[in-house]
């Protein structure tokens, strides 16, 4: 029966970010502690288990057939077939020959590296701290349900749609949602808007996202292909579009096939105009266009292909689709992110400055301090901060520790300006004092 602001549909309910965590744990049929077993083992059973709906994989009799469907193999095969009608053995066991090996070549490349990617997949697992029975127990993502309740640390993968329940200096990362490349704060505040936007939720957790800092307390609400995430991938579920070597290939196979018509059909024709026997005529014709074809063009195509294939793999990529090893050597312009991947995305310390610019060994100090007390994961200035070099810090004793925002972090280097060191408030408290003024 639906609970008081909230309309449960087949998805879960309706306006989950609004309302109160209490009714909407009563519309899951859940509580704070979880839910039983038998109960997450129920739903699973009848709801689909949480996972995205994967492409759709061809069966072998399929993808072996996939590889004659080009129009030149057609032709091939054509020919073949109008030599063995005018019993020319060898040549049609040689055009057949060349279209099967060259079949089977591009079939077991292509086999082989549907089954690695398969079989990757199941190697990797990811699992996440589900309360059942009020006991934290290491679930894998797949068996979460809508209304078991999770914990979620620094680093998380969160592994369906959450309502939050408990949120301690949250801060997410949910780039790959909105594109949004810094961490967002989170809370546990209800969102009164009927429709508000990813960026807008801010006390839902989307599948796909990850902690950047904090710990959490969520419900899940939402799971596989009814999520945030799931939604986006199921409108990327499209048929790979043909490269541009592909459609280049089928030109040439329907440009072919058009030049040997119309010259059997022109040889043919004037023969029959200059009185030769109808008969003779059309098998110097069917002669010709079995001549005109060419034979090992297939398998030029394949072998190289392949070779593409196999250079790629010892640089550890796998290549699905061996006509997509011809669009690394097509590419003019390549675009790509800078960080990460034509720079190692590392920072490094070169020098500490104090408000008036010169070098100060205190600045480092005490950015040194804060970055190794500090726990969830580091950003890259923390880091590069503890590269520098050891700092001996025995003799101070973590009392507390406040999240930094980037609203917080221009706060307190206003702060300093006013306040200088000695006498900054955060200096007293936590014996450390704001990162963005350790460069």
């Amino acid at each position: 029966m639906p609970v008081t602001g909230y309309t449960n549909t087949p998805t879960g309910p309706d306006r989950y970010w609004q309302g109160s965590a209490d009714d909407l744990l009563a519309a899951l049929g859940t509580s704070a502690g979880g839910l039983r077993q038998q109960e997450a083992s129920k739903r699973l059973t009848h709801m689909s288990s949480n996972r995205l709906r994967t492409s759709k994989r061809f069966s072998v009799p399929l993808m072996l057939l996939a590889q004659f469907k080009s129009p030149i193999i057609l032709i091939l095969i054509g020919a073949s077939l109008v030599s063995l009608y005018f019993a020319d053995y060898l040549t049609a066991g040689i055009i057949l020959g060349i279209v099967f090996l060259s079949g089977i070549l591009g079939f077991f490349q292509e086999h082989s590296a549907s089954n690695a990617l398969v079989n990757l997949l199941k190697v990797v697992k990811i699992s996440s701290t589900v309360l059942r029975d009020g006991q934290q127990n290491q679930i894998a993502n797949e068996e979460i349900v809508p209304g078991d309740i999770l914990l979620f640390s620094a680093g998380a993968m969160i592994p369906a749609d959450c309502r939050l329940l408990e949120a301690n200096h949250l801060h997410m990362e949910e780039a790959m949602l909105t594109g949004e490349t810094l961490p967002v704060d989170k809370n546990i505040a209800p969102v009164p808007s009927d429709n508000p936007s990813i960026g807008q939720m801010s006390n839902i957790l989307f599948m796909g996202t990850h902690v950047r800092t904090g710990s959490a307390k969520a419900v899940a609400v939402r799971t596989g292909r009814s999520t945030q995430f799931g939604q986006i991938a199921e409108h990327l579920r499209l048929r790979p579009p043909q490269t541009e070597f592909e459609r280049g290939i089928t030109r040439f196979g329907y440009f072919l096939l058009e030049v040997t018509l119309s010259l059997v059909f022109l040889i043919f024709v004037f023969n029959v105009v200059f009185h030769r026997p109808v008969l003779d005529s059309l098998l110097f014709s069917l002669a010709l266009a079995v001549g005109l074809v060419p034979q090992l063009l297939p398998a030029i195509i394949t072998v190289n292909l392949a070779k593409g294939a196999q250079a790629m793999a010892k640089k550890k990529v796998i290549i699905k689709r061996l006509a997509a090893i011809e669009n690394f050597g097509s590419m003019e312009i390549l675009c790509t992110d800078k960080t990460g991947t034509l720079t190692e995305g590392l920072v490094e310390l070169q020098s500490c400055l104090d408000a008036t610019g010169q070098p100060s060994e205190r600045v480092r100090f005490f950015g040194y301090l804060n970055a190794q007390m500090e726990t969830g994961i580091r950003n890259p200035i923390d880091e590069a901060i503890c590269n520098s070099g050891p700092l001996d810090i025995s003799a101070f004793l973590k009392i507390d520790e406040v999240n930094w925002s980037n609203s917080t972090r221009s706060g307190a280097a206003r702060a300093y300006a006013s306040w200088g060191w000695q006498s900054a408030p955060w200096v007293r408290r936590t014996g450390s004092s704001p990162r963005t003024n350790a460069r």
